[in-house]
């Protein structure tokens, strides 16, 4: 019985393509090549290729987002998405594997579409009776009423591109007149931002993935940042302490648990997924959802996995075969 291809789509076109090679060269290491043959695909904004085997590059035929090598065309029978940030976490490659008919672990176009905008992901889920910070949305070019943002969220607050992943472009705002270069600093990352009022407690981090049909959560993770926040440098170089299982009681850690598995469910998530709450006077409020988390080995669900026994190898099986099988 031959192998199954398995191509590892990585890089991406935001600044967080750095941090998706590190994913990607992680899953590489660890996916079991006894049962799959794997390639590395870079997409890059200007460049889509293979890194063969013998190192050399081969681009990507968009049609079947294969290759050549060696005389035979290389058409992967399944993609593993380790692109943070457009267009692996914002649902473009989700639709376009779509389209060409090929699976892909991640979530689906939509669900990642409706989780990478912050806003309307918010949106959704307050409805859905999800406790979430109060906001406001602003659009680059919008009239800034500085005394109404602080009269509806408060000060201090965060200012974050409305579509961005691994905290770039976010501030935290403490005097007013801090606003403008805080808007600035989101508008490098994207022309829509939210205003979120700070939420004061604990930070935890919580992974969740759908195995044989039925949604696992992991034991969240307590984030400790040295910074202001849990900003990059927090998150990839050191400053932050991140602790698995987090320190919470068992009713605050069952609570952020079900919230959680609710927001996958509500959204209809699957792959693996990574939700981001701060438990504030032991309610869950819901920050974010990440539809491609990180993966290297800084991440936060490497370290969840390990808590759980679960190895990378047997994860990435996992996440392959369902993709396989719900294609």
């Amino acid at each position: 019985m031959s192998k199954k291809i398995v191509a590892i789509a990585m890089g991406g076109y935001s600044s967080e393509f750095e941090i998706s090679l590190k994913s990607g060269e992680v899953v590489y290491q660890a996916i079991d090549k006894t049962k799959y043959e794997v390639y590395r695909v870079h997409v890059l904004e200007n460049n889509w290729y293979y890194v063969l085997p013998d190192g050399r590059k081969a681009a990507v035929d968009k049609k079947s987002f294969g290759c050549s090598y060696k005389g035979n065309t290389i058409t992967p029978d399944v993609v593993f998405n380790t692109i943070h940030g457009t267009p692996g976490e914002d649902g473009m490659l989700a639709c376009y594997l779509d389209l060409i008919g090929i699976p892909q672990t991640s979530a689906d176009f939509y669900q990642a579409a409706l989780s990478f905008n912050k806003r309307d992901c918010l949106s959704v889920l307050k409805k859905m009776g999800v406790k979430c910070a109060n906001s406001i949305y602003i659009n680059k070019g919008d009239v800034i009423d500085t005394k109404e943002i602080i009269k509806t969220v408060g000060l201090p607050f965060f200012v974050k591109p409305n579509r961005a992943g691994s905290s770039f472009g976010i501030s935290r705002v403490q005097r007013a007149e801090m606003l403008p270069e805080a808007l600035l600093e989101a508008y490098k990352e994207d022309t829509e931002v939210l205003i979120e009022s700070e939420l004061v407690g604990i930070e935890v981090s919580v992974g969740a993935f759908t195995n044989k049909g039925q949604i696992q959560v992991l034991n969240p993770t307590e984030i400790v940042s040295e910074n202001d926040f849990f900003d990059y440098e927090a998150k990839y170089q050191g400053k932050s302490q991140e602790i698995t299982p987090a320190r919470i009681s068992d009713k605050d850690k069952k609570a952020v648990q079900q919230v959680t598995k609710q927001i996958y469910k509500l959204l209809k998530m699957n792959g693996v997924t990574r939700s981001d709450f701060i438990i504030q006077d032991g309610i869950p409020y819901f920050i974010e959802i990440n539809t491609t988390p990180g993966l290297s080995k800084e991440s936060i669900i490497p370290k969840q996995l390990e808590d759980a026994q679960i190895s990378l190898t047997a994860f990435f099986t996992m996440l392959i075969n369902n993709a396989i099988v719900r294609a």
